[in-house]
């Protein structure tokens, strides 16, 4: 009997000693709810599928990503993770590609892709020039941007706000300038803007994706367009600053002026739910943990290039005050076990063909 229990032991150490290992650098802030709600789906991912995860977080400080990566190269071996997945903000991947690269250590890109390749060291595809990059997945980000300004204008114009030469005024604030999936935001809103005619984009700033300065940018903003009344933003703490200064100048969010925002905070959810909020995107958060799925076959043999190295799926969902109750109710303490991981492998499900990355199913 003492034997056998000996042999049980030996073989779940085994186990443990064998685990795959994943490390997430995630760009956001600890405390940020967009990138907490990330690592908390890639965590509840993680412990379906039997993966060590650790995350490091940045905090929106990109020269400390790359530290991170230099942390991680400098580990003994046996210490390294088997996978680095990390996301393209403000254009830190080349850097980390090639540092990660030259050590020896498998990588993946998530949340946020190598966009246009035109920078200074364009990167190539997946397993070319850095041949251990296995291959990116990012959210549809137009989606988002697209989705939240359609909804945002049709909401204009149903409130019967004030126009400008037969034109309702739009502000907007993005996120920054060099982010891809800012980028494809704002290219998804300016295509509803010239879908819809009747609007103009009258100026973008960029808040940094923060509540504070997206107050600060909105505020001289009202001042320059007295008449502007619909708001767009990249995130929703942004769209969060700007309803707070329209609030200083003794304005409500909803009624003289409306505001859209993307991702699933809880007070997003609420703003939404409330009538704060005109419009809201979001899901995409899920982005990390359908990562850790691909990565997951892969080490078992399945590898995702049958359907492309670098996956661009749509993940967003534009929410209304049912599906933020129904958000809220399913997930709002960030627990995502109830979603059942295993079920999106292909490895354990080989009758599956093709990834499903959409978020609407896990509303269902």
């Amino acid at each position: 009997m003492r034997h056998l229990l000996l042999l049980v032991c030996s073989l779940l150490l085994c186990g443990l000693a064998q685990a795959m290992s994943v490390t997430f650098i995630n760009p956001g802030k600890h405390d940020e709810v967009y990138w907490l709600t990330a690592s908390r789906a890639m965590q509840a991912a993680a412990d379906d599928l039997g993966i060590q995860l650790e995350v490091l977080y940045a905090e929106r400080n990109h020269p400390r990503a790359l530290e991170f990566a230099r942390q991680i190269i400098a580990r003994p071996k046996p210490q390294r993770p088997d996978y680095v997945l990390f996301s393209n903000d403000y254009a830190t991947a080349p850097e980390m590609l090639k540092l990660f690269d030259g050590a020896g250590i498998r990588t993946f890109l998530a949340f946020s892709g190598r966009g246009d390749d035109k920078g200074a060291e364009p990167l190539g595809p997946p397993r070319g020039q850095y041949k251990l990059w296995l291959g990116s997945l990012e959210p549809h980000a137009e989606d988002a941007g697209y989705q939240s300004a359609q909804a945002l204008i049709r909401q204009g114009r149903r409130a019967g706000l004030p126009r400008v030469n037969g034109k309702l005024q739009l502000i907007a604030i993005g996120g920054d300038r060099s982010t891809p999936t800012s980028i494809l935001r704002d290219s998804g809103l300016r295509r509803a803007v010239a879908e819809a005619g009747d609007v103009e984009l009258v100026q973008q700033v960029y808040a940094a994706w923060n509540r504070e300065r997206g107050a600060e940018q909105s505020e001289w903003l009202y001042q320059r367009y007295p008449q502007a009344r619909m708001v767009w933003a990249g995130n929703d703490l942004m769209a969060f600053g700007a309803m707070d200064s329209w609030r200083k100048r003794g304005g409500q969010p909803g009624k003289d002026a409306l505001f859209s925002g993307i991702n699933t905070s809880a007070e997003a959810m609420q703003a939404l739910r409330d009538g704060n909020l005109a419009a809201l995107s979001g899901g995409h958060f899920i982005a990390g943990a359908w990562a850790l799925v691909m990565l997951y076959d892969y080490q078992r043999g399945v590898d995702f290039a049958a359907e492309g190295l670098e996956l661009d799926r749509p993940m967003f969902t534009l929410f209304n005050a049912a599906r933020a109750e129904r958000f809220m109710r399913y997930y709002g303490a960030l627990d995502f076990s109830r979603v059942d991981f295993r079920r999106y492998s292909k490895a354990l499900n080989p009758r599956l063909k093709r990834y499903d990355f959409g978020f609407q199913q896990l509303l269902k």
